[in-house]
């Protein structure tokens, strides 16, 4: 028996609309990129585990994919050390899957030091893998869009990244709110509440708030060692309200005296400022129970949500120092901010955003009545490409009714034809496939006449 086709769980085929829906969003995406002076670089789709273990947290650890090593890698193992995991575990994978592009970006930084100029402004749209559990808006195999500058630490990349993150969602038509947090505040909260040394665990269990709740967040921080104190003291800060300036103010009087938390407060103030006299659209807000749970972020911290569709995160990042050095390149600050396109095209597809013109490849199309006929249109498809006009030529000379069923499936607005009178006249007959419409045009000014009729669908 044939074995059915599939493919795994938490990864997608994709059919040439969809492609042409995603291609839609990278585009536009890379443009807002560009416009801000962010260069492109790619990185390989699989690092050294080395690389890439210890930089996400034990739970980002967990969900690595790791690549088995080729060949009879077992074959110099001794006896004894088959019982012991690590070993096995060197010995089995070496490799591992991007988990996502900014641990990557950080070793290509430090490997490259010598040839890229400071501040290093890199975009970069690949795929990711997550070994997570499957669901609705969570994959395996995911597309990130990424941009980065590293090698300054000044807050006004903070705020451009921010009005980047505008400029992306005002283009795709998404209604979104940014949420704004600080790493540094945190930290000072850890210390408020006499727990210091537990920062990433704190970080880690409210990141989950929204997921989970306040209950289970309180009892995974107990079960982190927080005593009952400690969680009563942080509960008023996670619920804080009032006004962006009001939140700063209520902090300060709380954790001001604490030099982490105070410097987090300041950038917080000064990077509102910066949005402020920046006029951003969309909804920009202090969110005190932001904590992105990444290990390496120290500053800054963003989340953008729609908010018009249920769904997680749709572009998130933050500000990170020192990630190069555990490369051997220390005190290089960097601050990024990553796209979710898988997510974003769900919010797209459900609130039907796609324009037309994004699903729409094919613009032209010549029907074939026969090998005389295509030898007639054969020129005018060369004229048409080299003006940049996306075309083909039905190859068969299949029955008429065949050829525009093909041409409404493909959604082509315009079908051309040349049967035995057209060529006598040394002309064309132009169909507009939405309204029927035909029309009779002369051969020299075919060309013309199609790039008026398509003017507004470039």
């Amino acid at each position: 028996m044939a074995q059915k086709p599939a493919i795994p769980k938490g990864t997608r085929d994709f059919d040439p609309d969809v492609m042409a829906r995603r291609d839609y969003i990278f585009s536009t995406i890379k443009e807002v990129f560009k416009l801000y002076g962010f260069e492109p670089i790619e990185t390989p789709a699989m690092e050294n585990l080395s690389t890439l273990t210890g930089k996400y947290g034990d739970e980002g650890d967990k969900l690595l994919f790791r690549i088995l090593n080729s060949g009879d890698f077992l074959s110099d193992v001794k006896e004894p050390d088959k019982q012991s995991f690590e070993t096995l575990g060197q010995k089995i994978s070496e490799k591992g899957l991007r988990y996502d592009l900014t641990v990557p970006f950080a070793r290509f930084v430090v490997q490259y030091r010598n040839e890229i100029n400071f501040p290093f402004k890199r975009y970069q749209i690949q795929p990711v893998w997550r070994a997570d559990r499957p669901q609705k808006g969570r994959y395996r195999e995911f597309y990130q869009c990424d941009v980065d500058v590293v090698g300054s630490d000044a807050l006004i990349n903070e705020a451009e990244l921010v009005q980047l993150v505008d400029d992306v969602f005002k283009r795709l038509n998404i209604n979104v709110v940014t949420k704004i947090n600080n790493r540094k505040v945190l930290a000072g909260l850890a210390e408020y509440i006499g727990k210091p040394e537990a920062l990433i665990d704190i970080t880690v269990a409210i990141d989950k708030l929204d997921k989970i709740g306040i209950d289970q967040v309180n009892a995974e921080l107990s079960e982190k060692g927080l005593s009952d104190k400690a969680v009563e003291l942080l509960q008023p800060v996670l619920f804080m309200e009032g006004s962006t300036t009001e939140k700063l103010d209520m902090l300060e009087k709380l954790i001001g005296h604490i030099a982490i938390g105070s410097k987090g407060i300041t950038e917080l103030r000064q990077l509102f400022t910066y949005l402020y006299n920046m006029k951003i659209a969309m909804p920009v807000e202090l969110d005190l129970t932001l904590a992105r749970g990444l290990n390496y972020y120290t500053g800054a911290i963003f989340e953008v949500k729609a908010t018009d569709v249920p769904m997680g995160s749709i572009c998130g990042g933050g500000r990170y120092d020192n990630l190069t050095g555990v490369f051997g390149m220390p005190d290089v600050s960097g601050v990024g901010i990553s796209f979710g396109a898988d997510r974003i095209y769900d919010v797209m597809q459900n609130l039907e955003l796609f324009p037309d013109k994004a699903i729409q490849s094919t613009q032209i199309i010549f029907l074939n009545f026969g090998e005389k006929e295509m030898t007639y249109c054969l020129p005018f498809l060369k004229e048409l490409r080299a003006k940049g006009f996306r075309v083909e030529i039905f190859p068969d000379a299949a029955k008429i009714k065949k050829q525009l069923r093909y041409t409404d499936q493909k959604r082509i607005p315009i079908a051309v034809m040349a049967g035995e009178s057209e060529m006598a006249a040394n002309q064309f007959t132009v169909k507009q496939m939405q309204s029927g419409e035909q029309i009779t045009v002369d051969a020299e000014t075919l060309v013309e006449k199609l790039g008026e009729s398509l003017k507004d669908r470039l």
